[in-house]
């Protein structure tokens, strides 16, 4: 659980930005999102599968320039 204690003369953006960089750093979002729906097993794995074929496609893209 992310949690910011305000220090003395903080402004409150300086802690807004605080909480959302240690809420981003503890993937709370991506959690989220991830149980946000169901996502059936023959999904997931298709789902999996596609983005290693996207990653293989990038790198191999990048090691030919």
């Amino acid at each position: 659980m992310a949690e910011v204690i305000i220090q003395e003369n903080e402004s409150l953006e300086n802690a807004l930005r605080r909480f959302k960089r240690k809420v981003q750093q503890e993937d709370i979002i991506k959690e989220i999102k991830k149980h946000s729906f169901y996502m059936k097993p023959g999904e997931k794995r298709r789902a999996k599968e596609a983005l290693s074929r996207k990653r293989l496609r990038k790198k191999q893209r990048r090691e030919s320039e």
